[in-house]
């Protein structure tokens, strides 16, 4: 019974992350780390940088109001 539990807590916790896009991070320090492994592997803060940063350059990546 706690196994059923925990697995449906497991996949509650998944489903959330990839729904907030939470886990894009962990994506990209898997692809990095995979594909380009002499490459420097940004911090957390400095990856939700870049992304916002590309998000505000390109008018496709959605709205922004404020």
């Amino acid at each position: 019974m706690r196994s059923a539990v925990a697995r449906a807590l497991r996949g509650v916790r998944w489903y959330v992350r990839e729904l907030t896009d939470e886990s894009a991070y962990d994506r990209y320090v898997a692809h990095i780390r995979k594909d380009h492994p002499q490459a420097e592997v940004p911090s957390r803060r400095d990856f939700e940088r870049m992304r916002t940063d590309r998000q505000e350059e390109d008018p496709r990546q959605g709205f922004r109001c404020c």
